[in-house]
């Protein structure tokens, strides 16, 4: 009897320790994809135009927001804002489009990355932007300096439409607008008298010839 019982007493030992390993590596895997996940990096994209970009700025990738805008600096030549991506696994293509643009009734502004080029990553060759061997031949890693280009902006718009409207009302163009008209009209008449010269032409010589006939 007392056999059985250290038997009973070493199995249930045993699934006890089995079931406190089982846990314990649960918790650490979850622990580290949280703080996988948690982790942040940062890029510097320069600009022309701040184009409205401030702080707080989303950085939407594919349509999705996966940073923004922390601080921003205007240089002599140029604007450089300082952007923190929410995770590490939100990779970026080396080869992307990096624009400012205003989206909205509002005209807010987002900085939009546009991949021009798919990644495939390998099950064995995982991209990390903190690492020390991170190959910006792929992905952006951390503290890149990128340049972005100015997309659609609504001042350019209207600056555009102010500036055919002056067109518009200047009567240069005007006269030269009706000068075009003036010898367009001029023109259809003229072949309009050909066309009707051809045609009584081409009834002459069609009547003579039933006339032989």
């Amino acid at each position: 009897m007392k056999i059985k019982s250290s038997k009973f007493t070493t199995e249930l030992i045993t699934i006890i320790f089995l079931f406190f390993i089982i846990i314990f590596t649960c918790c650490s895997w979850l622990i580290l994809n949280t703080k996988l996940a948690a982790q942040t990096y940062s890029i510097f994209i320069e600009l022309d135009h701040s184009s409205g970009i401030q702080k707080g700025t989303p950085l939407r990738y594919r349509g999705l927001n996966i940073g923004t805008v922390k601080e921003i600096v205007n240089g002599i030549n140029s604007v450089l804002a300082l952007v923190t991506i929410n995770s590490t696994k939100n990779l970026i293509p080396s080869n992307s489009l990096i624009e400012t643009n205003q989206t909205g009734l509002l005209n807010e502004a987002v900085i939009d990355v546009i991949p021009l080029e798919t990644i495939y990553i390998k099950p064995n060759n995982s991209f990390n932007p903190l690492s020390v061997e991170c190959s910006s031949k792929h992905i952006i890693c951390h503290l890149s300096y990128i340049q972005g280009d100015r997309g659609l902006n609504y001042d350019d718009l209207v600056r555009a439409a102010t500036r055919i409207s002056q067109r518009f009302d200047d009567p240069r163009f005007f006269n030269l607008f009706y000068i075009f008209l003036q010898n367009s009209v001029e023109l259809t008449d003229n072949i309009i008298d050909f066309f009707v010269d051809v045609t009584d032409v081409l009834l002459f010589y069609v009547s003579k010839i039933k006339q032989v006939q």
